[in-house]
């Protein structure tokens, strides 16, 4: 094998084992951010969320439900991740993120992304649905670096939480 194909396939290793370290890293992040799922569906006396959390990583899915976002921000807050007026903490966000095993890296691509979709969404003033927006747009740009975890996965972890 010349050194160039060599060179070539340890590239590919290395990007297939970045790609799988991020995909968990995000995989344990989105588990521990749905721990607090229970808690923001009683206060806000929510119930037909679940079925959008569910799919919220399927590519063709889109999120339509003004209380989906309602119980996002709701984990967002209890996860001390945005401030009192909804809007992201840089810090908080990327401590959360490197707690469920994300890489700094990753963690800091992660809030580049988040403070990113925030900025497209800045002029909707209703709290719920800019935090919606926010969350379709960080799901279309986590898909397209290829780091969106496995749904089943992340399904029967938090179903056995349950």
């Amino acid at each position: 094998m010349s050194h160039v194909a060599s060179f070539v396939l340890v590239v590919l290793v290395a990007g297939v084992s970045r790609t799988e370290a991020s995909q968990e890293a995000m995989r344990q992040i989105t588990s521990g951010f749905l721990k607090t799922l229970d808690q923001c569906k009683q206060e806000l006396g929510l119930s037909d969320i679940v079925s959008d959390l569910y799919h919220y990583w399927k590519e063709e899915y889109d999120l339509l439900s003004r209380d989906t976002g309602c119980a996002i921000l709701c984990m967002s807050r209890k996860l001390e991740m945005v401030d009192g007026e909804g809007r992201l903490h840089h810090g908080n966000a990327k401590e959360f993120a490197l707690k469920h095993g994300a890489a700094d890296e990753v963690a800091g691509k992660l809030v580049t992304l988040l403070h990113e979709c925030e900025k497209q969404s800045d002029s909707i003033e209703d709290d719920c649905m800019r935090i919606l927006e926010i969350a379709k747009c960080f799901r279309t740009d986590v898909r397209k670096l290829d780091w969106a975890p496995k749904v089943d996965v992340i399904i029967s972890e938090v179903l056995s939480d349950i």
